[in-house]
């Protein structure tokens, strides 16, 4: 996977309102993340170069194999007698 993303920093300007910025998230970053479209997230800053992304809840890991759970048994193919 890629590691660096390029992007331009956009500027939205509407009649009688100060222009807003805007900053897209990349789609193979936030699919290799689980970020999703509403999700909450505030910036950080660490300096005057770096910013940090921070996620308000982020998703729950849910393992994909191992025993089966009441959460996840319903997944589980049933065994042809």
């Amino acid at each position: 996977m890629q590691t660096k993303y390029p992007l331009k920093i956009q500027a939205i300007r509407s009649k009688n309102q100060q222009a807003r910025l805007y900053v897209y998230f990349p789609l193979p970053l936030a699919a290799a993340i689980g970020l999703e479209a509403g999700e909450e997230v505030q910036w950080e800053l660490l300096d005057r170069g770096e910013l940090h992304l921070v996620r308000n809840q982020p998703p729950q890991v849910q393992a994909t194999q191992g025993r089966p759970t009441p959460r996840n048994l319903a997944a589980v193919p049933k065994a042809d007698c």
